[in-house]
């Protein structure tokens, strides 16, 4: 099974809020595997644009630390699915914590 998987970033770590962050991390998994890892500086924030761009750009999953509910519910009309609560570490570990089934979430730290 293929998956795309983009994780929000700054400095290569998890950026808190999905919106604002300095890059994407763009992780092709292929049988549970990483097949390849690139980071994409996204469009300039506007509201609505990232969920819209993401699609484009193949993606079937975001792990993210905090994002607003019409930022959730974007995503989910573009079949992305959206795990939020990730915590702050780096990029490729939250991958692997996702494949492993070791991903842990818990609030959304976005509060709007």
């Amino acid at each position: 099974m293929k998956q795309k998987i983009a994780i929000p970033t700054s400095n290569n770590s998890l950026c808190v809020h999905f919106g604002h962050c300095e890059k994407f991390a763009f992780f092709d998994i292929e049988n549970g595997e990483v097949i390849n890892e690139s980071f994409v500086i996204p469009p300039p924030h506007q509201p609505g644009l990232l969920p819209a761009w993401l699609s484009e750009q193949g993606i079937s999953h975001v792990i993210a630390g905090g994002m607003g509910q019409r930022a959730v519910n974007l995503l989910q009309e573009q079949n992305i699915t959206s795990m939020v609560g990730a915590p702050q570490k780096p990029a490729r570990d939250l991958v692997l914590d996702y494949l492993t089934n070791n991903l842990v979430t818990g609030n959304n730290s976005c509060d709007h």
